[in-house]
C-alpha cells in the first residue's frame, strides 16, 4: 500500500487591521458626506462613518507606538460604542447621529493637530 505524502495547506495570513494612516484616510473621506435625516442616504452615510470610526479605533490599537499614542480618539470611540450598545441598526445610528459625527470631527481635528503626520 502506498502513502501518500501529507501536503499542509499553506494558510494566508489575515491582514489584520489597516494602518493608522490608512485609516484615517478613509475616516477623511466621509467629511463632505450629508444626508437629510430620515432619508434612505443616511443610512449609508452614517453606516458608513461609523465603519470607518471603528476601524481606525482597530489601527490605532494595532499600531506599533500603542494605544496609548492616541489617547483621546480610542476613549471617543469607547464612548461612542457604549452609547451604542452593540446596535449598529441605522436607525440606532440615526438616533445617535449628533455624537456619531461629532466622533468622526473630533478626531479629525485631534489627528490634524497630532504630532505625527497621518495625513
Amino acid at each position: 500500500m502506498r502513502e501518500t505524502p501529507s501536503v499542509t495547506p499553506a494558510i494566508e495570513p489575515s491582514p489584520g487591521p489597516e494602518l493608522v494612516r490608512d485609516a484615517f484616510a478613509g475616516l477623511q473621506a466621509t467629511l463632505n458626506d450629508s444626508c437629510t435625516p430620515g432619508s434612505g442616504d443616511c443610512a449609508y452615510v452614517l453606516g458608513r462613518v461609523h465603519e470607518e470610526v471603528m476601524g481606525l479605533d482597530a489601527a490605532m490599537k494595532a499600531d506599533p507606538k500603542g494605544p496609548g499614542h492616541f489617547p483621546e480618539p480610542i476613549a471617543w470611540i469607547g464612548s461612542l460604542r457604549t452609547t451604542l450598545d452593540g446596535d449598529v441598526s441605522a436607525k440606532n445610528l440615526d438616533r445617535h447621529r449628533t455624537e456619531l459625527i461629532g466622533v468622526r470631527d473630533r478626531i479629525n481635528v485631534w489627528m490634524q493637530d497630532h504630532p505625527d503626520d497621518y495625513r
